[in-house]
């Protein structure tokens, strides 16, 4: 393994994001109006950030690959990936696409609603991928998200992936939104070592709402590896072979539930940082969940996050 100096390359979704609070949501906010708010945030989202800055605070070596803009806002992700330890040199100017940004509006009770900017990154597409495989061949696992939400990269996911994993390199693979449906996923299973959504993604391509009944569904595609469902509060379940399931219980927060965006990314860096580790399915689950356990307790999707001692002493591994 000594030409591996990367532990997962994270792919896809980077988003800015500006958290914008107290702003009333129950009623239009209609024109002309001016709306006095806490000071702006500005936090960073979506997979390669959320997944990416978790598994570096895990002690991962962690690289992004992405598209930003040619903008004010792809600076500061490098910046702010460089300041996390993550490998920022595969984050790449698009020459006409925007950095992705979001404009998350917060009421007082914590409810959001959100202007969102796709941006540059749905611009990824299969000849991107075939022309960084030397990345990957310098990676134990990739990360790549979102499914649904990749349109010029969707239709060729086999493909790539094949590739991916033909350097050498372990798959993983998230959904976003509603999870979108089993075609192409039923082409992609079948090249990913992890495949984990949420039950409301997951159910949306099956189908299914029995967990268990949802693995089965991925398993008759043709996934080989760790395949399972995210339960939010309820845990997750897991199968890391056919026929065996693994119920993995919540674990309680270690501080008040303040945010609880990007625990799903969260819950996905533990479960690979776990594996990664050499972990059973079992053990890499626990971290998982405390993982997303403290994602919970900061604002934004990072603030919250704990180094791997003190996560993996709350899931009770040693650490």
């Amino acid at each position: 393994m000594s030409d591996k100096t990367i532990d997962c390359v994270v792919c896809g979704s980077c988003v800015v994001d500006m958290l914008v609070k107290p702003v009333p949501l129950e009623s239009a906010i209609g024109g002309g109006r001016l709306i006095h708010v806490d000071p702006i945030q500005i936090s960073t989202g979506g997979i390669v950030s959320n997944s990416g800055i978790a598994m570096t605070r895990l002690d991962m070596r962690t690289a992004a690959f992405t598209y930003v803009g040619n903008d004010a806002w792809g600076p500061m992700l490098r910046q702010r990936y460089s300041e996390e330890g993550m490998d920022a040199s595969r984050v790449m100017t698009h020459p006409t696409g925007a950095t992705s940004t979001t404009a998350v509006l917060i009421d007082p009770s914590g409810e959001r609603s959100f202007a969102h900017c796709v941006g540059a990154t749905k611009l990824m597409n299969k000849q991107l991928y075939l022309d960084n495989l030397d990345l990957f061949a310098r990676s134990r696992m990739t990360l790549i998200g979102y499914y649904s939400m990749m349109p010029n990269l969707q239709d060729d996911l086999a493909e790539v992936l094949a590739a991916i994993r033909g350097v050498g390199c372990q798959t993983a693979l998230d959904a976003a939104g509603d999870g979108g449906g089993m075609q192409p996923l039923d082409r992609i299973l079948p090249h990913l070592d992890v495949y984990c959504p949420s039950h409301g993604e997951a159910e949306h391509q099956t189908g299914e709402s029995d967990p268990k009944k949802i693995i089965d569904a991925f398993r008759a595609c043709g996934a080989p590896g760790l395949v399972g469902v995210k339960l939010g509060s309820d845990g997750a379940m897991l199968s890391p072979a056919a026929e065996r399931y693994i119920k993995i219980d919540a674990i309680k927060p270690p501080g008040d539930v303040l945010d609880t965006t990007g625990a799903g990314d969260s819950f996905y860096a533990g479960l690979l940082t776990g594996l990664l580790r050499g972990m059973d399915a079992a053990e890499a689950g626990r971290l998982a969940a405390a993982t997303g356990s403290c994602c919970v307790t900061g604002f934004g999707a990072t603030a919250g996050l704990r180094g791997y001692n003190e996560t993996a002493q709350l899931a009770g591994i040693a650490g």
